[in-house]
């Protein structure tokens, strides 16, 4: 990877979690063609709050999250994922450091089982 690349993406800081959902709930919420009270309405929550959830200004429980997921149709898991690629730099650009990956299913040195490898 070229150096001066490398280096400007290490200056650059990561997006805040919070962006980056509220971004992706808007998106699903304006490609349905629904408005802000409409989903706020299903997800039992207030207009203001999810508008300030979709523009990253407030961070929401997971269950705010699960609520205007089921609102708008689609899966907590869906939205984890999406949220994961919108985050996932260039390659190796973030890569940690340290030991290489446990083997799924085994065992850590603090007892932990490794779900994903």
């Amino acid at each position: 990877m070229d150096e001066r690349r490398t280096t400007a993406a290490r200056e650059r800081p990561e997006p805040l979690l919070r962006h980056v959902i509220g971004g992706i709930l808007r998106r699903a919420r304006a490609s349905q063609g629904r408005t802000l009270a409409d989903v706020a309405a299903a997800a039992r929550v207030s207009t203001a709050y999810l508008s300030e959830v979709e523009r990253g200004r407030k961070e929401a429980s997971s269950e705010v999250l699960a609520a205007v997921c089921a609102a708008l149709g689609i899966r907590l898991l869906d939205l984890v994922a999406r949220t994961g690629e919108e985050l996932r730099p260039a390659a190796g650009v973030y890569a940690l450091s340290g030991p290489s990956p446990a083997r799924r299913g085994a065992a850590t040195s603090r007892g932990a089982v490794v779900l994903a490898a």
